[in-house]
């Protein structure tokens, strides 16, 4: 009995390990089958039918175009101007297309007419130079100046009248001596007007202003018309030796 179970361990162990080796076998058989399959078409492509070739090969058509899209009309309107009153007054409507109108160059004017428009123009221009030249040439006056400068020695030479500066005291007693200058303007008529002091010693300007004012000088001509004058007075204070 024993030795039956002993023979049945062991051909029961032969047959798994039998099975496992078939299972093993046939795998091995498939994997290879199929990676055949697969390298096959790979390595040698001229194998392959020649219609799924071109199938997968050729690229799709392009897509057909768009339509083209419909022609535009475009409507011209014309622009009628209205006259009210014979004026030109803007139009009531205004139109979205402007059609530009070129006007014609007006006619070349004939040579009678512009021989009669030189004839009369010459004629005007003949009247009015004959009209000139007859009559005496025009005399153009200069208005004279209204103020004129002139030097003090020739205004010095044109005076009248006056009274003389008088010395004053303190400036004698200080022993102060010089010249005072002074702007004056000589009117129209010869009298002192706008006077100034331009320099000269303190003590003796008050003396050299008061004489100055009373003199008087005669009328500066100038073409025959009297002007004012600009001028420079010179008082001399001096002690003598």
């Amino acid at each position: 009995m024993a030795m039956f179970e002993d023979i049945l361990l062991e051909s029961g162990h032969q047959i798994k390990t039998k099975s496992r080796y078939y299972t093993i076998v046939g795998l091995l058989l498939n994997g290879s089958v199929l990676a055949a399959l697969v390298l096959y078409p790979l390595i040698y492509p001229e194998a392959l039918p020649k219609a799924m070739m071109a199938t997968l090969l050729v690229a799709p058509p392009p897509p057909p175009p768009p339509p083209p899209p419909p022609p535009q009309v475009i409507h011209v309107q014309k622009v009628v101007s209205e006259m009210l009153n014979n004026q030109l007054t803007a139009p009531t409507k205004i139109p979205h297309d402007i059609k530009m109108v070129k006007e014609e160059a007006a006619p070349p004017s004939t040579g009678v007419e512009g021989m009669q428009g030189m004839g009369s123009a010459g004629g005007v221009m003949g009247g009015v130079l004959g009209s000139l030249g007859s009559g005496p040439a025009p005399k153009v006056q200069a208005a004279p100046p209204k103020k004129v400068t002139v030097s003090s020695g020739v205004m010095q030479g044109n005076r009248i009248g006056g009274e003389m500066p008088q010395y004053p005291a303190i400036a004698k007693a200080a022993r102060i001596q010089g010249t005072v200058v002074l702007q004056a303007t000589i009117s129209k008529g010869g009298t002192i007007e706008n006077l100034r002091v331009i320099n000269g010693p303190p003590m003796l300007q008050a003396a050299a202003e008061a004489a100055v004012r009373s003199w008087r000088y005669k009328p500066y001509l100038l073409n025959g018309e009297p002007v004012e004058v600009e001028t420079q007075v010179n008082v001399v204070f001096s002690l003598g030796s």
